[in-house]
């Protein structure tokens, strides 16, 4: 019997999985393995009274899958048919279960965020002062900044962390010459992808079960990242037009 008073049974529980891979993963949950159970990337077996059972292979295919959305640029569509083809090919090989191979998909580009960078993470809000500060830039920039919306105060007055990295940013750019007037295009395709997400996340949010939500912080996550590697693609395209290269 365990200690909770139900019959010992084969297989790790969840709890006894999240923490063999809390060591590698720091970020994983308990929410985010049963939502790639819901997306079929593991299927883990169940006792009689419903609970789940995952084996060596499970955990190993959920160690796959994680190192995958962290070192690879992939969807979770694209990790589940290489592991499906990887496990169709290793039973024509063999009868006895082996782990999943390794990925064959081109890593991140470097400077590309990941969709786990686009996870919710705890923010300092920043009083004007401490912005001016932080940033380097005076105020009469930072009026600038937001007359053309590229850095919006909070209800209270407050500024966070994302603000203040926007003004080192175009601190920057202004040793070029360029203006925050010339940088209103950024703001408006940022809005314009923003809006682009929320139309197709907002059904899933809608939804009131959790693992619902967790889906939707997924999909969130790996379409942001898609989106600015896509337009880090074109810009490269563009640059290589503009040097003849």
């Amino acid at each position: 019997m365990t200690a909770a008073g139900r019959p010992a049974r084969d297989g790790l529980s969840i709890g006894s999985v999240l923490t063999q891979l809390r060591g590698e993963f720091p970020d994983v949950t308990i929410s985010k393995i049963r939502f790639l159970e819901s997306e079929g990337l593991i299927q883990p077996g169940r006792t009689p009274a419903g609970y789940r059972q995952f084996s060596a292979a499970d955990v190993e295919r959920l160690r796959f899958v994680l190192a995958a959305q962290r070192d690879h640029y992939l969807p979770l569509k694209v990790i589940k048919e290489q592991l499906d083809a990887a496990a169709a090919g290793e039973r024509q090989e063999t009868a006895g279960p082996r782990p999943p191979r390794a990925l064959v998909s081109v890593r991140t580009e470097a400077g590309t965020p990941s969709p786990d960078e686009f996870a919710d993470t705890p923010t300092r809000r920043l009083t004007q002062e401490e912005l001016l500060a932080e940033s380097g830039i005076e105020l009469p920039m930072l009026r600038e900044l937001e007359q053309y919306g590229l850095i919006r105060p909070g209800a209270a007055g407050f500024y966070d962390t994302e603000s203040a990295l926007v003004a080192k940013t175009v601190r920057r750019m202004t040793e070029f010459g360029i203006e925050p007037r010339h940088l209103r295009a950024f703001r408006a395709s940022a809005d314009r992808e923003v809006g682009l997400l929320e139309q197709i996340v907002t059904p899933m949010y809608r939804q009131r079960d959790p693992e619902s939500r967790g889906r939707a912080d997924e999909v969130l996550r790996e379409l942001a990242s898609l989106s600015v590697a896509l337009h880090t693609t074109l810009v490269k395209g563009g640059l290589r037009r503009v040097t003849g290269t």
